[in-house]
């Protein structure tokens, strides 16, 4: 597939095509992909059969077209992410049974809170995370964690911006913001009232690799006044399991 005429690398095509599926879109025609990712009709029908052929999408009986097992395939191997869910899981079932809300794992990816894992009980609360679903990291007690323990050029990168307001409580003005990720760095966790859900408070904390950089956070969503402390403990306890299980010895 060489470059298009526009200049588009052929990379640059395939991840717009890939980009096109969602959480809740898993199956779309081809017309429907070449729409969504800006490419000609010609073009998007070429780069998909070529991507159904190497079965990095697939084909459904009607004709839709959806993430194909070859790529869960490719994406799963060696991969750090899988790797960091597979340690912290039996950990979050612990925290999920004990604290009966939804409990959850998120990584910084391309700053944003990209959420791994989510455990859930059919009483728990309200929650907006998807897994493979992300959210602003000055919204959500993960991204604020990441947020905070990142690097400077993060921080400065994020505040530097104009951030949304998802609630009214959402934190949006840079000194604010900066006085709440001092805090979380003072206290090792972040407690996020209502910051994307008006009746819910996040609450999370860092997992960290051997040199002590955070590598993840783990999280619990609990109704918005509910009491903090023993959530904290166990999200404290697992996120040492976790990283015990990895091997990382500080």
């Amino acid at each position: 597939m060489a470059n298009s005429p526009t200049g588009d690398s052929v990379t640059d095509r395939l991840v717009r095509i890939l980009e096109t599926f969602t959480p809740t879109r898993t199956a779309q025609t081809t017309a429907d992909i070449g729409r969504r990712a800006g490419l000609p009709r010609s073009t998007a029908h070429r780069i998909v059969n070529e991507l159904v052929d190497a079965g990095l999408l697939e084909r459904d009986d009607e004709r839709r077209v959806r993430i194909g097992m070859r790529l869960w395939e490719l994406a799963t191997r060696s991969s750090h992410a899988l790797r960091l869910r597979q340690a912290a899981l039996p950990y979050m079932e612990r925290v999920q049974v004990r604290v009966r809300e939804h409990t959850q794992l998120a990584i910084l990816e391309q700053d944003e809170a990209l959420f791994l894992e989510r455990l859930s009980a059919p009483e728990s609360g309200a929650n907006v995370t998807r897994v493979a679903g992300r959210l602003p990291v000055h919204a959500s007690s993960s991204g604020l964690v990441l947020l905070a323990f990142g690097p400077r050029d993060l921080q400065e990168r994020v505040l530097a911006r104009a951030l949304p307001r998802v609630t009214p409580a959402t934190l949006v003005e840079p000194a604010a913001l900066r006085r709440k990720l001092a805090e979380i760095r003072t206290l090792g966790h972040a407690i996020a009232p209502g910051y994307v859900d008006e009746v819910s408070t996040g609450v999370a904390v860092p997992v960290r690799d051997e040199t002590g950089a955070v590598i993840a956070a783990l999280s619990v969503v609990l109704p918005r006044d509910a009491e903090t402390q023993f959530a904290l403990v166990e999200l404290h306890r697992a996120a040492r399991d976790t990283e015990r299980a990895l091997g990382y010895q500080r």
